[in-house]
């Protein structure tokens, strides 16, 4: 799930880049901007930040402020580590619950530029929500089962 998501993130960068790109040339070498490649743009962008938002934290590559970290016990890390994926976990619902609620209430809107509901602004929200919760119930239990949370064999655990 999470390669999927990465490629589509990769993916939706390559295209809101070619989109702003075709703005660029029909504004200025053919003087005819193109209405919906700015919306297009910014929908694709909410897109690849939510879904690789998601991966940085199965990935654990996320934000985080480590310095504590260095001096307390092994075992005490893994506690924080695990409270702060159960944080994470409630921002992701959070993420589904008030992107739905969003969702639903431009559902009924058109996007002029698109001719699609407005809906469409927040379903990255969702579906990146979703990801996040999923991701981190995955480390907590990677955790829980003894194993490495992040890629190329990390551990929290100083061995």
């Amino acid at each position: 799930m999470a390669r999927i998501a990465l490629w589509l993130s990769g993916t939706g960068l390559v295209l809101m880049t070619a989109f702003i790109a075709v703005q660029v040339f029909f504004r200025y070498v053919l003087n005819d901007s193109q209405s919906w490649t700015e919306p297009a743009s910014v929908m694709i962008m909410g897109w690849f930040i939510f879904l690789g938002a998601a991966v940085g934290i199965r990935e654990g590559y996320h934000l985080s402020f480590d310095v504590l970290l260095y001096v307390l016990p092994d075992r005490v890390k893994l506690m924080l580590h695990s409270v702060s994926d159960v944080v994470v976990v409630a921002f992701g619902f959070g993420m589904i619950w008030y992107g739905a609620q969003l969702a639903e209430k431009t559902a009924a809107n058109k996007l002029p530029s698109l001719g699609i509901s407005g809906a469409f602004d927040f379903l990255p929200l969702v579906a990146g929500g979703v990801l996040v919760v999923l991701f981190s119930l995955e480390r907590l239990a990677r955790r829980a089962a003894g194993l490495p949370t992040a890629r190329f064999g990390e551990t929290e655990l100083e061995d």
